[in-house]
């Protein structure tokens, strides 16, 4: 039985946590906040409740997994899970709607072609199949597998070119998928609000992030009765019962080395924790900044995702009973000095203090530029929710925005990690699991394979197998 000290009480870190504990391992996590869940928060006022992190769950086959794994109880027996249909409505700046089903592509097709012209359906459909390729050829190494020593081979672009003429054309950033492939701007749109919903630019992201709105569209999105922060309250719950200890408002202010290998944590205060492996869910970007990692390093080290992108989130308590025709998310697409944004109406009982009123959230990936100011851009996402929310300025109660530096205050960095993605030259893999320094690692959305709360859920999962199996581990099966 080894002591392992986890920092951080994120998603990934407790799926790790979680996981080496049913291993038969003694199991602390240390927390600098006074409660767990990382980005997955929640803020609650006057009988309204509303997620501050991710509103949908994708994949939930990563968590159905992770309780299978660590206990008697499945996950629907700890959660309610329900799929989201339509997926989502998207309002586009020319004033055309569409409402997308939940993991049907024929009837995604069938929607784009009613909508957007005959032919639309059929381009995007064409799209899909290119992306599923790159998803084929990504899948184990990006999500099921740890980094490879070598990641020099996910540095190229997988996706493949559509043909033209005997020709292939190269294609390398999302944003010319959507101009050469998909041949109208709604389409484009469409194809864009994927990459942004994770935090990455289009004229920059590859195209390997055609992988996103594949993902999405064939696994399908999903609600968590109570909202995203009821799947952190079961993860935490599974930890205790399988004994985790936690340790709140205690951070870690140094990783303790011996011998060139991890031994320990240094405690604020002075005191010290020690542990045979030590798994650190903490945000990368703020671990190096806190230089909480002082060893010797290569040119390589650090490595770490950077987007230059943030989430600003704004909770809206409205008067008035959600209209009966009402869908679960809307994404607005931008129209002159308006975001694109993300607008989410969970018709749950327990985010509302009764019938009579509803919560809504919108939110929006901005560039995180010092200076800026929040509340006039609020205003700006809140005109574009109207498209949403029939009667929304005349329902508002109140609003609380969210900005990404409340976000760093509270998780240590205001970016929002992406999921990994191939190609791009490989500036969008994030650190691997297994650190330079022997006996830590990282878990989590800013370690391999990415931000989102599946891949979160990969990477624990991945971490719990390199420190159970060691050497032999090649990845889940």
């Amino acid at each position: 039985m080894a002591r392992i000290v986890v920092i951080g009480a994120g998603l990934g870190a407790m799926a790790a946590a979680a996981r080496l504990a049913v291993a038969g391992h003694r199991v602390t996590v240390y927390e600098q906040g006074a409660t767990y869940g990382g980005a997955v928060g929640r803020f609650a006022r006057d009988g309204f409740a509303f997620d501050t992190g991710p509103g949908l769950l994708h994949l939930p086959a990563v968590y159905r997994d992770l309780f299978v794994k660590t206990g008697k109880e499945p996950l629907e027996e700890c959660v309610g899970l329900t799929q989201v249909d339509p997926a989502a409505r998207h309002v586009f700046a020319d004033g055309t709607r569409v409402d997308l089903p939940n993991a049907s592509r024929a009837g995604t097709v069938a929607a784009l072609d009613a909508a957007l012209g005959a032919g639309a359906g059929e381009r995007w459909g064409d799209f899909l199949t290119r992306a599923r390729e790159a998803w084929d050829r990504t899948r184990r190494p990006l999500l099921e597998e740890p980094q490879p020593a070598d990641p020099a081979p996910l540095a190229r672009e997988p996706y493949p070119a559509p043909k033209a003429g005997l020709l292939r054309r190269p294609t390398r950033t999302l944003a010319q998928v959507g101009a050469r492939e998909l041949r109208d701007p709604r389409l484009a749109a469409l194809l864009d609000a994927y990459a942004w919903a994770y935090g990455f630019d289009p004229a920059d992201a590859p195209a390997s992030a055609a992988v996103l709105p594949y993902m999405e569209q064939t696994f399908g999105s999903w609600y968590v009765a109570g909202g995203l922060r009821a799947l952190a309250d079961a993860v935490y719950e599974r930890c205790r019962k399988r004994r985790v200890e936690f340790v709140f408002d205690t951070p870690v202010v140094d990783v303790l080395e011996k011998d060139g290998r991890a031994v320990g944590v240094c405690l604020d205060g002075g005191g010290e924790a020690a542990a045979d492996h030590v798994v650190s869910g903490a945000p990368v970007p703020a671990l190096y900044r806190d230089q909480v990692v002082e060893w010797e390093r290569g040119e390589d080290w650090p490595r770490h995702q950077v987007l230059g992108t943030g989430r600003v989130t704004v909770c809206l308590a409205l008067r008035g009973a959600r209209e009966a025709d009402a869908v679960h998310r809307t994404v607005v697409h931008a129209e002159g000095g308006r975001p694109t944004v993300t607008v989410l109406r969970p018709d749950d009982p327990a985010l509302r203090p009764d019938a009579d009123h509803e919560s809504v959230t919108v939110t929006a990936t901005v560039r995180t530029t010092p200076g800026q100011e929040w509340e006039a851009f609020a205003d700006r996402m809140v005109e574009a929710a109207g498209q949403a929310v029939p009667g929304l300025r005349d329902r508002l109660l109140w609003r609380h925005v969210r900005t990404p530096e409340d976000v760093r205050r509270d998780t240590g960095a205001a970016e929002v990690p992406g999921p990994a993605l191939a190609g791009a030259d490989g500036r969008l893999l994030p650190a691997a699991n297994r650190s330079p320094l022997p006996g830590l690692y990282f878990a989590g959305g800013w370690s391999h394979p990415g931000g989102g709360l599946a891949h979160a859920g990969m990477s624990g999962a991945l971490v719990a197998g390199l420190i159970v199996e060691g050497a032999d581990f090649r990845g889940s099966q």
